[in-house]
């Protein structure tokens, strides 16, 4: 399995109970695949670079992975129509 880095972000308007539901669930993705997260870090609510969506802000979690193909696949999938999720990237860590 290799590393990887995920970065998403979620609509600002959320509240706080179902931010953490929000990231859990994205969490349990990998969990459910046989991999590993790592490490997540919420940065929290951020002026975003540009609007998304008629949003300025938006709620930064960064997470570290070691991660099937098959995890990231799904985990690609689900956020695709997740709407809580407004932009989300995966890039391999360069460990």
């Amino acid at each position: 399995m290799k590393k990887y880095e995920v970065m998403y972000i979620l609509r600002s308007n959320l509240e706080q109970e179902v931010i953490k539901e929000e990231v859990a669930k994205l969490a349990k993705i990998f969990e459910n695949n046989d991999s590993k997260v790592l490490e997540t870090k919420e940065w929290g609510l951020r002026e975003l670079a540009y609007e998304i969506e008629k949003m300025r802000k938006g709620y930064y979690v960064w997470m570290l992975v070691e991660a099937a193909p098959k995890a990231i696949e799904e985990f690609n999938r689900v956020v695709g129509y997740d709407e809580n999720v407004i932009r989300h990237i995966v890039v391999k860590d360069g460990e």
